[in-house]
């Protein structure tokens, strides 16, 4: 062993004394992460065992298959990729794009324009369709464009976490079919806790995240896909040009060979067969009931303190509330109090909206009417102490 060196910071930092790892309790009542289920955070726990271990094999089909119940499909490929909600995102464009083919954006929030960044880097021929932050789209507008533009694939938002707008999906998946093109969903505020299904929409790629509906920590992200989208992954001219995203090769690992790709993040998938196993064990329509629900009675309780809602009723998303702030309130000086001072997270706007609106998260084990009870409370109780003038000194 040579005799080099150690890097300093080690006795500048002090880093030998360094105490055990320590987290505040949090209720996370934001955009997400939600608070993970605590019989989740159990199996996250257990002891990991080899990737290619026969019993953890069992349990890659045992997640596979509870999958397919929260998707209501039955989708031959249906996997949790390794990443969080965006892996999954890019993904679903990096292996049905291909250089110079067209495909449609229907942005109406933050997270279209991400779609519309990863796709154009890809080289796609990137159309877009706007609406308002806050408004969803109609299926005369959504058939009016895919007719006009042909794409290969139109891909949308079900539940626009940065306006709090749930998209009415049903009639696009038919109007993609006549013409041709796959249709893509963006379901990372859904899946879990908002009414969703991929088979009878004709759905034909949809990807989602751990840490919202489903009550895990963030770090998977589950996708599936129909024969039709099978059948253009297959026809592809070119190679997927990411590797760790490349289906094809996921596929082998996720499907019957169980042929190695990467090392799975094996208590990662621990976690979230319990967090699945949970949500079949409730029944996915006494889930969109409870988020239903609670969310009504967030509604209810914000407009008895006088607060406005930023989407109109139709279209407000169970999962995601959000709220705008009054014109008299210093409204992040409220939300870095709550955080503070009672161990609440609500989450502030995002792009246009970001200093406009307050978002308040209802997803999976959070979903509950007591934390409605506290939240609402607190808004009583405290909103009125950050009035402009106030909040400087208080």
């Amino acid at each position: 062993m040579t005799d080099s060196k150690l890097v300093s910071s080690l006795i500048e930092d002090n880093l030998p004394n360094f105490s055990n790892t320590f987290v505040p309790t949090r209720l996370l009542l934001g955009p997400g992460p939600s608070n993970a289920n605590p019989e989740v955070l159990k199996a996250l726990s257990l002891n990991p065992i080899g990737h290619l271990d026969e019993a953890y094999l069992e349990l890659m089909s045992d997640v596979q298959k509870l999958l397919r119940y929260s998707w209501q499909c039955n989708n031959r490929v249906t996997l949790p990729m390794s990443g969080t909600g965006s892996a999954a995102m890019e993904a679903s464009i990096a292996n049905f794009i291909e250089e110079g083919e067209k495909i449609l954006i229907a942005k109406k929030g933050y997270f279209g324009d991400r779609l519309i960044d990863m796709a154009s880097r890809y080289k796609a021929n990137v159309n877009v369709i706007e609406k308002n932050w806050g408004e969803a789209f109609s299926l005369e507008e959504i058939e009016f464009e895919i007719e006009k533009i042909k794409p290969s694939i139109f891909a949308i938002v079900h539940a626009e976490t940065s306006t709090g707008v749930l998209q009415p999906l049903e009639g696009i998946g038919e109007i993609c079919r006549k013409n041709n093109c796959l249709f893509l969903v963006d379901a990372v505020t859904s899946l879990g806790a908002v009414e969703l299904f991929i088979d009878k929409w004709q759905i034909d790629l949809a990807y989602s995240c751990s840490q919202k509906g489903l009550s895990c920590p963030p770090g998977l992200s589950p996708f599936t896909m129909n024969e039709r989208a099978e059948e253009k992954l297959k026809n592809r001219k070119s190679k997927v040009p990411n590797w760790y995203l490349d289906l094809s090769l996921l596929n082998k690992y996720w499907g019957s060979d169980r042929v190695y790709h990467h090392t799975a993040p094996v208590n990662m998938n621990y976690a979230i067969r319990e967090g699945l196993r949970l949500i079949a064990k409730e029944g996915l329509r006494n889930i969109w009931d409870r988020h239903l629900l609670n969310s009504q009675k967030l509604y209810n309780g914000l407009a008895e303190l006088g607060l406005e809602l930023h989407v109109a009723e139709q279209f407000r998303l169970p999962t995601l509330t959000t709220v705008k702030i009054p014109s008299d309130i210093d409204g992040d000086a409220f939300r870095n109090h709550l955080l503070k001072n009672h161990g609440i997270e609500i989450g502030n706007g995002l792009g246009t909206l970001s200093g406009k609106i307050w978002r308040i998260g209802l997803m999976g084990y959070n979903s509950s009417s007591e934390n409605v009870d506290k939240l609402l409370n607190l808004f009583d109780t405290e909103l009125k102490k950050f009035t402009i003038f106030q909040s400087a000194t208080f």
